[in-house]
């Protein structure tokens, strides 16, 4: 798992050649529903902070079987599935086809690449060999983000996201060498990340990372709003935060930060203060989303707990049966 979140520069610049290949067609959108769960979700989170105010219409991400009540046909549907058997991405599937609305597919093949083919829906190939929906990470991304652009709900980003592969690539000792400083200080507390605007989505990027390769318990949260409620909860060192700041961000936003930060640590928390680093958004996104994956994969090394397996995923799907 190390070996593909360091090809993640890789991934970017594979993406771009898998949906250019999938010969998609320009067709005006009135926005962008991204379809998923998990790591296939977490793609439509992370494109629509990384295009921020360039977006022109609406870019909204669902978890879940339904399609919001008020989408239209007008929409775009991007039915995002890794595996391709994901039973809630099969429903919203199911269901923009009813609506009428424009179906993309993004998946490596199972039941939803069937029923694509089927009905003559496009899909986005994406490569078979990672071990787990969570290391395509770049790949979901880089499908929204340019499925948005043929929707016309936003610019095209390709060549930020061709010079944050070599940005990245060019940090990776770096990133290795922060992310194992950072586990080491999380290491025996819960870590709670907070996140802002550009990087709210990350925030929960790091926590799904940290539940899933080390197996352990991790919660995230947003400003402004958990200066509003969360900020009085803080006491002992049970807990750790983390607070992900954009270099970019709004001073109103740092000056928050600064004040939570001194806050939760008056409250007896270890606190982590991470800024992220990059030209443009999309760089500083990526950044910080692969600084998580490295870091839950360092705390995972220091339990020694093989990050790969998610049994309880597995036990719970099968108990949960077919739909």
């Amino acid at each position: 798992m190390l070996d593909d979140v360091l090809a993640i520069p890789d991934h970017l610049r594979d993406a771009l050649w898998r949906v250019e290949s999938a010969r998609l067609e320009p067709a005006d959108a009135a926005g962008l529903m991204v379809c998923g769960m998990g790591g296939s979700a977490i793609g439509g989170d992370l494109a629509a902070a990384a295009l921020g105010d360039r977006l022109t219409r609406p870019l909204l991400t669902v978890r879940g079987y339904e399609l919001p009540s008020w989408v239209t046909p007008e929409w775009t549907i991007l039915c995002s599935s890794y595996s391709g058997d994901t039973e809630e991405t099969l429903a919203c599937f199911e269901a923009a086809g009813a609506l009428g609305a424009r179906r993309i597919v993004a998946s490596t093949g199972g039941a939803l690449v069937e029923a694509a083919r089927e009905a003559g829906v496009p899909v986005i190939g994406l490569p078979g060999l990672l071990p787990a929906p969570r290391t395509a990470v770049a790949y979901m991304l880089v499908c929204t983000a340019e499925v948005a652009a043929l929707g016309g709900i936003a610019p095209r980003v390709h060549t930020e996201i061709d010079a944050a592969a070599a940005f990245l690539a060019e940090r990776s000792a770096d990133l290795r060498a922060l992310a194992s400083d950072l586990a080491a200080r999380l290491d025996g507390t819960v870590p709670v990340i907070v996140g802002s605007d550009l990087t709210a989505p990350v925030a929960r990027r790091w926590k799904t990372q940290i539940n899933e390769n080390p197996k352990l318990h991790a919660f995230f949260s947003e400003l402004p709003e958990a200066d509003h409620n969360e900020i009085c909860g803080w006491a002992g060192d049970t807990f750790s935060a983390v607070l992900l700041e954009d270099s970019d961000q709004h001073p109103r936003e740092r000056r928050r930060f600064e004040l939570t930060g001194e806050a939760i640590a008056e409250a007896g928390a270890e606190v982590l203060r991470i800024e992220t680093q990059g030209e443009t958004r999309v760089a500083r996104l990526l950044w910080a989303t692969m600084l998580a994956d490295l870091v839950s994969l360092a705390l995972a090394q220091a339990r020694g707990v093989d990050p790969l397996p998610v049994e309880a995923i597995d036990s719970f799907k099968a108990a949960l049966g077919k739909p």
